[in-house]
């Protein structure tokens, strides 16, 4: 396994976790519902956990260090708009 697959895979899970986390606390923010903001939680890790198996084992060089690249703009994004 490549070096850069590991480190690309790392840097999108710390930006997958803070993106999970400020998703659900806007969940729970505007329902008020502990049951929807576990669903958005379960949805959002889910989602990450696929996506970093892809990119790990088959994704492209270039469209794994853009998915990367998305990430963290938007956890920036999110984090200034919070």
């Amino acid at each position: 396994m490549e070096a850069w697959r590991i480190i690309a895979t790392a840097l999108f899970v710390a930006a997958g976790i803070t993106l999970v986390l400020l998703t659900m606390a806007k969940v729970r923010e505007r329902t008020h519902s502990g049951g929807q903001t576990a669903v958005a939680g379960a949805i959002g890790l889910a989602a990450m956990v696929i996506i970093s198996v892809l990119m790990i084992t088959t994704l492209a060089a270039p469209l794994t260090w853009a998915i990367v690249i998305t990430a963290g703009v938007v956890v920036t994004a999110m984090v200034l708009a919070f």
